[in-house]
């Protein structure tokens, strides 16, 4: 499902806030932990941190 854009703005020290609404419909809470990555081509993906460890031991890479 496609959701309506958050125009953001990166500082000076490289920092970003994100909407909590954005957040709430990513299933991500204040105070969680997010791994970031690049996924080339100007994106950056965020995953809660218990999600991206759990990708990786089904992988069979942990």
């Amino acid at each position: 499902m496609l959701r309506e854009p958050a125009e953001l703005h990166v500082d000076d020290q490289g920092c970003v806030e994100l909407p909590l609404g954005l957040l709430a419909e990513a299933g991500i809470t204040p105070g969680a932990k997010v791994v970031a990555f690049s996924d080339g081509d100007g994106r950056i993906v965020l995953r809660r941190a218990e999600d991206a460890i759990t990708d990786l031991i089904e992988r069979g890479m942990l």
